[in-house]
């Protein structure tokens, strides 16, 4: 019986241990969810700025496509060749001087 009454005692003893702690355990219970929800968190922002990144990767594409599209069409020869469709032509001569007299 001896036995059982020290088993007892050191069962009575680490219960009133987590009692008079139970403050400090629930601060550290508090610190784990903080510690977690801030890694969730994190994850979170790096998925969102991954996105981020592939939407100005193509954003940029577009960028270059419109932006090679637009000096190429901007050509001399391009240009030319845009309003002869419309029925205009290069003029060969000297520009004429328009003067307006009041």
């Amino acid at each position: 019986m001896a036995v059982r009454r020290k088993k007892r005692g050191k069962k009575l003893e680490l219960s009133a241990l987590i009692l008079e702690n139970l403050g400090f355990l629930a601060f550290l219970g508090l610190l784990a969810i903080i510690y977690i929800g801030n890694a969730h968190y994190a994850e979170y922002n790096v998925r969102k700025i991954q996105t981020l990144e592939a939407d100005i990767k193509e954003q940029n594409w577009l960028h270059l496509t419109l932006q090679s599209e637009n000096m190429y069409n901007g050509l001399r020869s391009e240009v030319v060749e845009t309003v002869r469709e419309d029925g205009l032509r290069m003029h060969r001569g000297k520009p004429k001087k328009l003067v307006v007299s009041k």
